[in-house]
């Protein structure tokens, strides 16, 4: 195709009505598609490989900011003031997302939560990116 050819053909693209548009798109050969994803009825078995990943959970109990002075006098007795107060859920935490909220309980000799509210799916996936 020369450059008159060429001029000729953006001219045309110009007056072209949609139907004719899409021809000629169809016409170009095969668009990209999007990925094909199959659903699975056994939706546990698919994850299965990812069981043995391991994460990183944490609870917080509250956050503190304090100056630099402060933190130098601290010594053992000294309390750092939480910015929550002791009837608020502490804040459960998988790879530094949030994922539910939860009450103290103590198990034995050890401290665990009872959660008491789960994160929706939609709002994890929607803080991902």
């Amino acid at each position: 195709m020369d450059a008159s050819e060429t001029s000729e053909a953006i001219n045309a693209a110009d007056t072209l009505q949609p139907e004719e548009t899409a021809e000629l798109l169809e016409e170009t050969g095969p668009q990209p598609t999007e990925p094909v994803v199959q659903e699975s009825s056994d939706t546990t078995r698919d994850l299965e490989f990812l069981f043995d990943v391991p994460l990183q959970v944490s609870v917080e109990v509250g956050r503190a900011r304090i100056l630099l002075k402060d933190l130098l006098q601290m010594g053992e007795g000294y309390v750092v003031e939480l910015d929550k107060f002791s009837s608020d859920p502490l804040d459960l935490y998988v790879n530094s997302r949030l994922i539910a909220r939860g009450e103290a309980v103590k198990v034995g000799d050890k401290f665990g939560i009872k959660l008491t509210e789960v994160v929706s799916q939609s709002d994890r996936i929607a803080k991902l990116g």
